[in-house]
């Protein structure tokens, strides 16, 4: 299984940082999943759920309530809250 480097931050907060087999978050233009070497992009962020599937297995969930941003680039995502 390919995976890629998620690092999740508020302002003061690390919320997640890792390696990931996949994300989805709630985009302003819609739902979306990043896979390991996807194109790079930016993309605004809306209020809705997170869903990460780590590399070890583990599932996490939680909200953003606030919206956010989220960067993909060299096999990495890094997520503003």
């Amino acid at each position: 299984m390919s995976t890629f480097h998620l690092t999740v931050a508020r302002v003061g907060e690390s919320v997640f940082d890792g390696d990931v087999s996949h994300i989805t978050l709630p985009g302003t233009d819609g739902v979306f999943t990043v896979l390991a070497h996807h194109e790079p992009f930016v993309s605004p962020l809306k209020n809705g759920e997170v869903h990460i599937a780590a590399a070890d297995g583990k599932k996490l969930h939680f909200e953003i309530a606030h919206g956010g941003v989220a960067e993909v680039s060299s096999n990495q995502v890094t997520v503003l809250l």
